[in-house]
């Protein structure tokens, strides 16, 4: 029969919160240290060797326990749906866009709420328990303690010998910490201590199971009179039952693990751990001396020796069983005596959360079923599961005190922090993590650089997943400019209002390379104007083809005379000056000693096939959120020109007023061909963070990019990488620019459509593209779609 419980708070082991340390109202300090994770499932088995080694080495140093703690709950996106909300009403402008940033936060919304998306969190708990002092005024040493929630405290409470001996055991326990941080660095993994307000919210979230992750709680940040930590994070209701607990309207179980097989792979437990279910994890780790071990193991091992002699004089047939635990206990003493392994006792529990009893029970049985395939057993913690939950939650308490002996190798085979996310309130929604089942949320103007790079094959969704983020990027405040090689983008800029621009041999848009800089706020002119020349030369070069050093000189030349001839040379206002064209420098070189054949080959640019083209004044008007750049009708001689003409003429608008913007250059490989095109690009790559602006490059044709001198650079330059589906003739090639494992390449070559590899910095996630059905309509490339969307064309 199920029991009502006396006021909740009884329940509550926290005394206080201070310092960034839970208090136990034991006296027992505690630290609790979050973790970042890796996608352990994408690393090859060489690297999850050397990831459970270092972390076996981690446990090796220990000489104190620590409970491991890995959370799970539905990801709460309140804050970034209420982000998207406020640009909506007060900050977008542009009614195209508002319409889609709506759908779009609808869709987010909705996505989350119909499906399984997860927030995992991982947490090291440190321990500190102080012997006890009896100090003068009587009572217990948490009681003494000043408590940061009551405002009205005696003063004679807080005397100076009990602070003193809080900052003594808070320094000890600080030693500790400082150790479990170096550990982990050393293991690839960062850890952050959690302060007060992140310690309340966590235990608040943990014993109010129905509320979201990232919960907001004013109450954490003011002291309230008459409140204890006590009464703002216990649950509202809790009933106790034999099997079972019901916190709120949720209904939670604590289970152990009790057998495991002989040996443990390595891994084995990330399917548990990755399941998008509310499951909480502790893992107990209690170090054994090792005096003490080898001393028990001694006498288990005469044991084993007495019963297979006394076997053996019988006549018995041989015991297996009885050999093998002889065999790998001499074994375990020969380690522990060397000092390779070390002996533990660890406890595993698990609190299983849901919506009802029918569907806790069904979460059990697939918990069981995945540990059971793997030969090791649970069961649930009955008449125990108030010390279950408490054993779970990371107080660094081990209630159940369930507890299996093992050496390090097979507890580093428990290694926990195997997922990572990419989930934050700021930036735009990039997809799905499928390792772990949680939202790729991130914003690339976070990282180093916002420079990206997504090579995939022809029919992997590489132009989908560009013009779906250059729309989220429009929504939320970033202008985008786009070179599109086959008119791909002109809906997307037709559709949100953006300006799209055709340049051809007959187009009525035109851009003057010899356009005059404008000066950026706070740079030299005369510096500027020697790098636009520069820049200018480069563009020559492409369109004259090789040339010797002394045809370079000459065209250096030519190029600054003609400058001055307009009268825009360095120590002048050249700013309202006319800018020269393309055939006032062919004059030039015409007048001037050894430039007619330079000006010979300029010919079909100035007066020839070419010259509508390159030869006329600029009638561009780049004043909206979204310019697209369409060189579709371009023969592919002149591809590469025109993306050089196009890119320098928008590195000058740039570096003139500072804006957050992302430029797109779709099938980039047109200037990797050429050694001065790829040289420009790379410059541009480069500089571009200062400029605040982030570049993407995208291509299909892996093998001439990355051959480049500056194909390579390129990639390293660009913290967030994206590689859809590939062939398996170019699998090596990617495999050996981005250092990918046998696991990864296997997933790019089974990937379908819109599923592949998402690299932001460090951390490397699978991800699936998703979009809303309004999105998909603005940016699909499906030709059947878009014969639906223009019947009668």
């Amino acid at each position: 029969m199920a029991k009502e419980s006396s006021p909740t708070q009884q329940f509550i082991e926290i005394d206080s919160v201070r310092e960034n340390t839970l208090i136990l109202k034991s006296g027992a300090l505690r630290k609790v240290v979050m973790v970042s994770g890796i996608n352990f499932d994408l690393k090859s088995d060489e690297e999850q060797g050397l990831i459970t080694y270092a972390y076996q080495n981690f446990l090796n140093s220990l000489d104190f326990s620590i409970q491991l703690f890995i959370h799970s709950r539905r990801l709460n996106i309140a804050n970034y749906l209420q982000r998207l909300e406020e640009r909506e009403s007060t900050q977008e402008n542009n009614e195209l866009l508002k319409v889609q940033l709506a759908g779009y936060r609808e869709f987010v919304g909705a996505f989350v709420a119909q499906n399984p998306i997860m927030n995992k969190a991982f947490f090291i708990v440190i321990s500190y328990d102080p012997a006890p002092v009896q100090l003068s005024g009587g009572g217990g040493l948490a009681e003494k303690l000043l408590s940061p929630f009551t405002k009205k405290k005696p003063a004679a409470a807080v005397t100076e010998d009990k602070e003193r001996l809080f900052q003594q055991n808070l320094q000890q326990l600080n030693q500790r910490v400082d150790r479990v941080v170096t550990g982990l660095t050393a293991i690839g993994l960062q850890g952050a201590i959690l302060d007060d307000e992140a310690i309340i919210e966590l235990f608040y979230n943990l014993y109010n199971p129905e509320s979201f992750e990232k919960k907001t709680l004013e109450i954490a940040k003011t002291n309230v009179e008459g409140k204890t930590i006590s009464d703002i994070i216990a649950p509202a209701a809790m009933e106790v039952n034999s099997n079972y607990l019901k916190l709120g309207g949720k209904f939670v179980k604590t289970v152990f693990i009790f057998t495991y097989p002989r040996f443990l792979a390595t891994g084995w437990f990330a399917p548990i751990i990755n399941m998008p279910d509310l499951i909480d994890i502790a893992i107990f780790v209690h170090p054994v001396d090792t005096a003490m071990a080898l001393k028990n193991l001694r006498k288990k091992t005469a044991q084993i020796q007495a019963e297979l002699q006394e076997q053996e004089a019988k006549g018995l047939v041989r015991n297996p069983m009885l050999e093998t635990a002889f065999q790998d206990i001499e074994a375990l003493r020969d380690s522990l005596q060397q000092g390779q392994e070390h002996l533990f006792n660890v406890g595993v529990y698990m609190t299983l959360y849901a919506d009802s009893l029918e569907n806790l029970n069904k979460l059990e049985s697939q918990v069981n079923y995945v540990l059971e395939s793997k030969l090791i057993y649970a069961k649930p913690s009955s008449f125990q599961q108030v010390d279950g939950l408490t054993s779970t939650i990371p107080l660094g308490t081990d209630k159940l005190l369930i507890h299996t002996p093992l050496n390090s190798g097979p507890v580093s085979s428990f290694f926990p922090f195997v997922s990572a996310n990419l989930t934050s309130d700021e930036g735009i929604l990039y997809g799905v993590n499928r390792n772990n089942n949680t939202l790729i949320i991130f914003d690339r103007f976070s990282l180093e650089n916002a420079n990206l790079v997504i090579f995939a094959k022809s029919g992997a969704g590489k132009s989908y997943a560009t013009k779906l983020e250059a729309l989220r990027l429009l929504m939320t405040g970033t202008d985008v400019l786009i070179i599109d090689p086959e008119n791909e983008y002109e809906s997307l800029a037709k559709t949100v209002g953006g300006s799209f621009f055709k340049i051809s041999l007959a187009s009525e848009n035109h851009i003057n390379p010899f356009d005059v800089p404008i000066i950026p706020e706070g740079e030299n002119p005369a510096d500027v104007l020697k790098s636009h020349i520069v820049n200018l030369a480069g563009l020559l070069k492409l369109m004259l083809g090789e040339m010797n050093t002394e045809e370079e000189s000459l065209l250096d030349q030519a190029i600054s005379e003609t400058y001055a001839a307009f009268d825009i040379v360095a120590g002048k206002d050249f700013s309202k000056a006319t800018p020269p064209l393309l055939e006032n420098l062919q004059t030039v070189l015409e007048n001037m000693s050894g430039g007619r054949k330079l000006a010979e080959r300029l010919y079909r640019f100035t007066k020839g096939s070419y010259a509508g083209f390159t030869n006329n004044s600029t009638n561009i008007d780049i004043r909206n959120r979204i310019i697209v750049f369409s060189i579709r009708d371009l023969e592919d001689e002149l591809r590469p020109i025109a993306i050089y003409i196009i890119l320098n003429f928008i590195w000058n608008l740039i570096r003139a007023e500072l804006k957050r913007r992302v430029l797109i250059i779709d099938e980039a490989w047109w200037m990797m061909k050429y050694k001065d095109g790829a040289s420009f690009l790379f410059g541009l790559v480069k500089r571009a963070r200062k400029y605040f602006l982030g570049i993407t490059t995208i291509t299909q044709d892996v093998e001439d990019f990355v051959n480049s001198p500056y194909g390579r650079p390129i990639v390293t330059n660009s913290s967030i990488q994206l590689l859809l589906k590939q062939s398996p003739a170019m699998i090596d090639l990617i495999s050996k620019t981005f250092n990918l494992t046998e696991v990864e390449k296997t997933l790019l070559l089974e990937a379908h459509v819109g599923q592949g590899l998402f690299f932001a910095g460090p951390n490397h996630v699978a991800i699936q593209i998703v979009a809303s059905y309004t999105e998909d309509q603005v940016i699909t490339t499906k030709p059947e779609q878009l014969l639906e969307q223009t019947p009668g064309e």
